[in-house]
């Protein structure tokens, strides 16, 4: 039998910076801790990590180059169903990178990098939805005025960007915890997609009752 090949350290040590980044939350972990939970010392982490915000960078760029592949297949969205699954999609990306999420106030004040690649990560979600809008438009599932397309796309950006942090406010003991996070995803596109409710074919607008009933039958009773 052939040995898989030991993961490279510099990639060991962005997995775990991640988990104990969404476990702790970035301001509560150091790069003591993150050397330790991986029995390296703190010379070998900063060898290949000179700085606790190139851990950060490494890790958000990781997350940006996902974001936009999947942004990317907006525009192929034609039906509420489409778009339940997009949708979900996003949150379960943001999801395994939600410390960015959890912390990006405290983030974006201390790193010029991550706020202005974090106005682009706005600005590419809003123009992907406008896409996956007019996608479904054309289609024949919406009927949304052109006027209102930008007012609705920047507000299901709202619900992406900060769903997360309404979850662990409403419930801060469990809310980042893996066992709550389906349904806490699910919440999510629910809500995003209900945004769309007053705009689509009557059609369309049964099957995302049904769609609710289906993934999150709590909602729906």
């Amino acid at each position: 039998m052939v040995k898989k090949a030991p993961r490279r350290t510099a990639e060991r040590i962005l997995e775990t910076t991640l988990a104990l980044f969404n476990r702790f939350g970035e301001p509560n972990v150091s790069t003591t801790l993150i050397s330790s939970e991986l029995g390296i010392s703190p010379g070998n982490l900063y060898y290949h990590y000179p700085a606790k915000d190139e851990l950060i960078n490494a890790l958000f760029d990781r997350f940006e180059g996902e974001l936009n592949g999947l942004l990317g297949a907006a525009e192929q969205v034609r039906d509420v169903e489409e778009a339940w699954f997009f949708f979900h999609s996003l949150f379960e990306l943001i999801w395994q990178h939600r410390f960015l999420y959890r912390d990006l106030n405290d983030l974006l004040s201390k790193n010029r990098r991550l706020e202005t690649h974090f106005q682009s990560v706005l600005k590419n979600k809003a123009h992907a939805i406008k896409g996956l809008l007019d996608g479904m438009a054309r289609a024949g599932a919406l009927r949304n005025d052109a006027r209102e397309l930008d007012t609705t796309a920047t507000s299901m950006v709202v619900v992406l960007t900060y769903w997360l942090s309404f979850e662990y406010v409403r419930d801060p003991r469990h809310a980042h915890e893996a066992a709550n996070a389906q349904a806490a995803l699910m919440r999510g596109a629910q809500h995003v997609l209900n945004l769309l409710a007053p705009y689509l074919e009557q059609g369309q607008r049964l099957h995302l009752v049904k769609l609710v009933s289906a993934y999150n039958p709590t909602a729906a009773a």
